[in-house]
C-alpha cells in the first residue's frame, strides 16, 4: 500500500509534550517505527522537531513506547527520558492504561454492547491475526468491550475499550462478528479508502505521568473526514 509520507515538522499534530514525554495524533500513513519500507517514521521526524525546537547538540533520545498500525489514526506515547521510557514500558505491560478506540463499521454488530474474548494466532507470512473462539497452538487471548454509541445512514460507529494490546486485535475481533471495519480490505471490508488507511481511531488514553504522577487523559481529533466528520 503506498502512503503519502510526511517528512517535517510541521505535519506532527503534537496533543502533548514535556519534559519527559511526547504525545502525537498519527495520521494514516504514519509510521511509527522504521521498518523494511524504508520510509521514515514518526519517531525520527519527532527528534528532528526536538532537535531543532531545542536546539539539541548530538543524538536526540526518544523511545517508543507503543505502537499503532499504519493505516489507523490516533494516540502514539513516546518517551523524551529514559527514566519516562522505563517506567511507560512497565505502565503499558502491565496494561495500567484505559485506551479508547472510535471504529466505524458497515454490519450492525450483534448486540448494541458486548465483551468479546476471542483467541488471536498471528499469521507472519500475511502479516494477519485470525481470531478463534476457543484456544488454538500459539494462540494470545484478546480481549476489547464494544458499544454502538452513534448510527450513521450506512454505518455504526463504535466505541471500543481495550483490555489486551494483541497483533491487529480490533481489526480481527471486529471482523470475527462480522462487522470489519470501513477500508480494511485485510480482515474483510469490500472496498478500501482512498486514502489508504482504515477508519480505526484510537480516540483517548489515560495513564499516570511517569514522572510527575499526575493522571493524564489524552484525547484526539478525528481525522478531517467525511465520515469522521459526521460523527
Amino acid at each position: 500500500m503506498a502512503y503519502k509520507i510526511f517528512s517535517n515538522k510541521d505535519n506532527l499534530q503534537i496533543i502533548h509534550e514535556d519534559n519527559h514525554i511526547i504525545v502525537i495524533n498519527k495520521r494514516v500513513g504514519d509510521l511509527v517505527q522504521g521498518d523494511k519500507t524504508g520510509d521514515k517514521p514518526l519517531s525520527e521526524l519527532i527528534k528532528d522537531y526536538i532537535k531543532e525546537k531545542y536546539n539539541k547538540p548530538g543524538e536526540v533520545f526518544l523511545g517508543v513506547v507503543h505502537r499503532l498500525d499504519r493505516p489507523t489514526t490516533g494516540i502514539v506515547v513516546f518517551a523524551k527520558t529514559s527514566k519516562a521510557l522505563e517506567r511507560l514500558n512497565k505502565m503499558f505491560s502491565e496494561r495500567a492504561t484505559q485506551k479508547t478506540y472510535w471504529a466505524v463499521v458497515k454490519n450492525k454488530p450483534p448486540n448494541n454492547e458486548d465483551h468479546l474474548i476471542h483467541y488471536l494466532k498471528r499469521n507472519e507470512k500475511n502479516n494477519t491475526s485470525r481470531a478463534h473462539i476457543k484456544e488454538v497452538p500459539d494462540s494470545k487471548k484478546a480481549l476489547l468491550d464494544y458499544k454502538i454509541f452513534k448510527e450513521l445512514n450506512t454505518y455504526f460507529v463504535l466505541e471500543i475499550n481495550l483490555h489486551t494490546g494483541r497483533h491487529h486485535q480490533i481489526r480481527a475481533q471486529l471482523s470475527a462478528i462480522g462487522c470489519p471495519i470501513k477500508g480494511d480490505l485485510k480482515y474483510g471490508f469490500d472496498r478500501s479508502n482512498p486514502d489508504g488507511g482504515i477508519h480505526l481511531h484510537a480516540r483517548k488514553l489515560v495513564f499516570i505521568h511517569p514522572v510527575s504522577k499526575e493522571e493524564l487523559i489524552l484525547v484526539a481529533p478525528t481525522p478531517n473526514e467525511v465520515i469522521w466528520n459526521a460523527i
